[in-house]
């Protein structure tokens, strides 16, 4: 008679055992849920810390890029400047060359002109120094 009373006790205590067998998994569940999202975040964290640094490397060169294109500029301004320099000097240094050679020229037609001249004074002294010694003897 009491039977049935024991048995829907013990069903009662079975369904209890079975929810809160449920109940743990489902925190178990719960819990590993956390745990891949706490994952999940951390590398979404680590991420976006990552492109942070791959920007800022990114800015990083661009600035260096800028910066040696200006430093660029300045060289290529400065060597400019240099080359007009440098054919104006090219241009003294020809025009120079150019009258240098004039005057040199000049110059060594009047040298071998005095060469002549002096030459010919030299063997002069020699005819006069040769009759002199056949005199002498």
């Amino acid at each position: 008679m009491w039977h049935h009373v024991f048995h829907g006790r013990e069903r009662k205590r079975e369904r209890e055992r079975e929810r809160e067998r449920e109940r743990e998994k489902e925190r178990d569940r719960q819990t590993d849920r956390d745990r891949q999202t706490d994952r999940y975040r951390e590398r979404e964290r680590l991420r976006e810390k990552e492109t942070e640094t791959q920007i800022q490397r990114e800015r990083e060169r661009y600035r260096e890029i800028q910066r040696q294109r200006k430093t660029g500029e300045r060289e290529r301004e400065k060597e400019r400047e240099r080359q007009r320099h440098r054919y104006t000097e090219r241009d003294r240094d020809r025009h120079a060359r150019e009258r240098d050679t004039e005057t040199d020229r000049r110059e060594r037609e009047r040298k071998k002109e005095g060469d002549r001249d002096r030459q010919e004074r030299e063997r002069e002294r020699e005819r006069k120094r040769g009759r002199q010694r056949q005199k002498q003897r």
